[in-house]
């Protein structure tokens, strides 16, 4: 069966009922990332909150879904080890010492809790004065900013990440395989994350199918400036 062919039946199977009654669901944050076992952050907006840039469907399969099964695996392949007493953030640190299963759902978690508040509804959020400063400084501007940045994002082949990261005193653009994310000590451009997308196919396979290029240049339509923002004044408080 073609990836499409597969999807519009996945798409179908869901249930227009369903489909509707979960969209007009409005979530609330969690930041419960602390310790095992670990839960399903919630959004802070309905499925339809990024359309038409982000299409519903694909918000509820990639939240409702893709997430829930990492948080699940990672639970289940920390259950009784030592490292179940470790914050998110700590396994991320040390995750050259665990087990493929937790890298790969642990960075799932990890990555998609941080990619939810980096997206949002609100229309012309702009970055703070600050960070819009930084960004010209380190990285020729906004313009010059997204033309690298989706370099990264279009460059890194198959599944992966692109990333906004403070490392030795700067911004830098870098891109992570698979669910890899800048925090781990087993990657090669370690920082403290600022901003990401998210390259999987799952991402936006439903509405670009393999038009990458198309979805990351949409995804700057609901960037949460605020969030980014935020984020990166705690970084450099």
């Amino acid at each position: 069966m073609k990836r499409i062919d597969f999807l519009q039946r996945a798409s179908a199977f869901l249930g227009a009922g369903f489909m509707m009654s979960s969209f007009s669901k409005v979530h609330q944050p969690s930041s419960d990332m602390e310790n095992a076992p670990f839960v399903l952050p919630a959004l802070g907006y309905a499925f339809t909150a990024l359309e038409p840039h982000i299409d519903a469907m694909t918000m509820e399969i990639h939240h409702d879904r893709h997430h829930k099964a990492y948080v699940d695996n990672l639970n289940k392949a920390l259950a009784g080890t030592a490292a179940a007493g470790l914050s998110l953030e700590e396994l991320m640190g040390q995750i050259s010492k665990q087990p493929v299963a937790v890298r790969n759902n642990g960075g799932g978690h990890w990555n998609h809790s941080f990619f939810w508040q980096l997206l949002g509804p609100a229309k012309g959020s702009q970055p703070s004065a600050k960070l819009a400063a930084q960004i010209q400084k380190d990285l020729g501007g906004m313009d010059a900013m997204k033309v690298e940045f989706a370099k990264a994002a279009t460059g890194r082949f198959g599944s992966g990440w692109a990333w906004i990261i403070w490392k030795d005193g700067k911004l830098q653009i870098t891109s992570t395989a698979n669910q890899d994310n800048p925090l781990m000590d087993a990657v090669e451009t370690k920082g403290v994350p600022v901003m990401a997308i998210d390259v999987w196919e799952h991402a936006y396979y439903l509405k670009y199918q393999n038009k990458r290029a198309d979805y990351i240049q949409a995804f700057w339509n609901v960037v949460n400036w605020d969030f980014v923002s935020q984020k990166f004044d705690k970084i450099n408080s």
